[in-house]
């Protein structure tokens, strides 16, 4: 008898829902994209148990008839496809054909559907894979699919599903995602206890992410939009692209990038909060990852991360999102064009804004871990069952603030120096727990009470007054929503009225009160004044009396060969003097003594796998960092006021005044607004 059998139907789903299926979550995701390709404007999700005893999702799409209702429950059955061509250009969230017999051979699953242009609906219900009942039912238009008792043939992956409070934390991260892709849509999620997020449809993501995370958050964020055309690709020099507020629907073979970016003084520790979508599709790409880390190099400290809410879209033929069974990743055809367009379009963003952040802000803003833009699913005390819509910020107790690499060359040449540095480990990681991001702890109960049945009040930030919440979301003229945001193109307006320890500048304008950190402002000054030098081969440098010798470890010997090139490009001029010797004959302007000696010793103290890997622009901004911050002027030294006045002007001249080469803020301003408000004068 021969060794090779086929799998019955029953088995084979089995296995196709350990690749579909991992958790509830995986449940909901499939049927929302479902319900969001049947074109769906509304769609309701109620889940109890975090999704282990309950999951039932209702849309208004344009449903099914009895035979396709029939047909959607066999392997490898889809609407979406035709033929293999259409594997090279898929427009559709969900194409496999997998989603529901797979959840259907796990759960007991009841199917109520009926297509617009039917009289009569119908009633599907299938347990474990096996079809129990086909009756015809007066229904609605649309589709709703009731999921039971997950798992419950599979007690070994039922064992090792997590608590109910994070499964639905994973369900509403899920949902809260869709529900900022598809602002148009109407999206309710609903536990046994409360609803945790009713986000009526707006017009664009701009207001639904003000509509779901609040005030606070929103001004935190820059816009950011950008197209260009695929036929730029290959271009030696970097792309130009075109910059507008509105766009029309990006044409045929065409880049368009939308969204928003956190500014400097918005920060994470990990990437829970940087989500990216596709033609509409979630995904979690290590090289458009690594593009945003890029785009925020210099700006951000290395281990900090940006808020990001973008939206790429472009031809269906330019990405594949058939290379993973959930879905979650993508292989674009031209990885390194929509790489730099990427990371050139959000650097100029920044750029561009100059953002100032302000004292308070910047209290709030020290990064923490494990923390991301997700709605809170702790109960409300006092408020089971209530209907209300998310989002005010801090003040709200229901919001908590807070790819695969294509291993093309191209593509591990940028994401190296991550690798050397253990960095591409920890990205790897998150892309692995892109569906298990832990859920967050309750979020402190803010002022949120109720104002009658089914409306919720809120309270605005400037006077306190209760309004309704639709009232309270609403921008207003003197909000910073719908005014202008504060930015550091003041700060050639400061006059400088002393020192604090002798380390902080004070500076007032028309703004406000400003404090300086003189150290890493300086240290932004020369840093970007080295790229320039370096850039056109002008570096100054001063030759020494006598050579300095620096003693080495065996290891930095083996930097110094790496990079040695390079330092001499900056003004060093060294050479080895025996084995473990350094011999320094001349430096850059600003280093000397133990300063010059530190200098190197940080320079060479980088392993040798990090100085194999690096590209040339990260060794040239690692090096010019270094020495940016042992020649900058030091806390706790005093300053003439022409000097500081000189800093100041030479600050507001620099490219990014936000943070220091290393990601440290450099200005931090206690507006006018801020001052009467805490004098009680507004």
């Amino acid at each position: 008898m021969g060794r090779i059998r086929v799998l019955s139907d029953q088995v084979a789903n089995q296995i196709a829902a350990g690749e579909v299926v991992e958790r509830p979550a995986s449940v909901v995701k499939e049927l929302l994209e479902n319900a969001l390709d049947a074109g769906a404007a509304r769609i309701r999700i109620e889940v109890e148990a975090g999704g282990r005893k309950l999951i039932r999702m209702v849309d208004n799409g344009h449903g099914m008839g009895r035979d396709d209702a029939l047909l959607a429950f066999e392997r490898h059955a889809t609407s979406k496809l035709r033929s293999s061509d259409d594997l090279l250009q898929i427009a559709t969230l969900g194409f496999r054909g997998e989603a529901l017999p797979s959840i259907a051979g796990v759960a007991r699953v009841r199917l109520e559907t009926r297509a617009v242009e039917e009289e009569m609906g119908t009633v599907v219900e299938i347990a474990g894979g096996n079809l129990l009942r086909v009756e015809d039912a007066g229904l609605p238009a649309g589709t709703t699919i009731t999921v039971r008792d997950l798992f419950f043939n599979t007690p070994a992956r039922r064992k090792f599903l997590r608590a109910e409070q994070t499964e639905l934390g994973h369900v509403a991260a899920l949902v809260t995602h869709y529900a900022l892709a598809y602002p148009e849509r109407h999206f309710e999620l609903h536990s046994a206890t409360q609803a945790l997020l009713v986000a009526p449809s707006v017009a664009n993501a701009g207001e639904r992410l003000y509509q779901i995370f609040g005030r606070e958050t929103f001004d935190r964020l820059l816009p950011v939009a950008a197209e260009i055309s695929f036929a730029r690709a290959g271009t030696p020099e970097p792309p130009p692209w075109k910059q507008a507020e509105d766009y029309e629907p990006p044409q045929p073979g065409s880049l368009r990038l939308s969204g928003f970016v956190s500014k400097p003084e918005l920060q994470k520790l990990n990437r829970n909060s940087m989500y990216v979508f596709v033609n509409g599709r979630l995904i979690r790409d290590k090289l458009i990852l690594h593009a945003f880390n890029e785009a925020y190099r210099n700006i951000l400290p290395p281990t900090s991360f940006p808020v990001v809410l973008m939206f790429l879209e472009m031809p269906a033929h330019e990405v594949d999102v058939n290379v993973h069974p959930a879905k979650t990743e993508v292989r674009f055809r031209q990885g390194s064009f929509v790489h730099d367009f990427v990371r050139d379009t959000v650097r100029t963003a920044l750029m561009q804004a100059r953002p100032a952040a302000g004292f308070f802000q910047a209290l709030r803003a020290a990064p923490t871990a494990g923390e991301s833009l997700l709605v809170d699913v702790s109960p409300l005390p006092g408020l089971e069952g209530a209907v209300f819509a998310p989002g005010q910020g801090y003040r709200e107790a229901n919001v908590e603030q807070s790819g695969r690499g294509q291993g093309w060359t191209a593509q591990r040449e940028w994401i190296a120096a991550s690798e050397a540095a253990g960095g591409a480990d920890e990205m790897a990681k998150d892309v692995a727990a892109f569906d298990r991001i832990e859920p967050l702890p309750q979020a402190p109960v803010g002022r949120l009470g109720f104002g009658g049945p089914g409306q919720a009040v809120g309270y605005d930030e400037t006077d306190g007054d209760a309004v309704p919440v639709e009232e309270a979301r609403r921008p207003t003229a003197d909000s910073a929503v719908a005014g202008e945001q504060p930015t550091l193109n003041a700060l050639a307006s400061l006059k400088p009225l002393g020192q604090l320890r002798e380390s902080f500048i004070l500076a007032v304008n028309e703004e406000g009160l400003w404090i300086i950190d003189q150290h890493v402002a300086h240290e932004r000054v020369l840093f970007e004044k080295i790229l320039r030098e370096r850039t056109v081969e002008a570096v100054q440098r001063q030759r020494l009396l006598m050579p300095v010798l620096v003693e080495l470890l065996p290891e930095q010997m083996v930097m110094f060969a790496a990079i040695a090139e390079e330092l001499e490009r900056n003004g060093f001029e060294a050479e080895p003097f025996g084995p473990r010797t350094l011999a320094v004959k001349a430096a850059p302007v600003g280093l000397a003594g133990k300063e010059l000696e530190r200098v190197l010793d940080e320079l060479l103290g980088n392993s040798e796998k990090t100085a194999q890997v690096e590209n040339e622009d990260l060794r040239r901004t690692r090096i010019a960092a270094s020495l940016a911050c042992h020649a900058a002027i030091k806390v706790n030294m005093p300053l003439q006021p022409a000097k500081m006045d000189w800093l100041l002007r030479e600050l507001g001249k620099t490219q990014h005044p936000m943070s220091c080469p290393h990601g440290r803020p450099i200005a931090l301003r206690y507006s006018l607004r801020d001052i009467q408000r805490a004098f009680q004068r507004i």
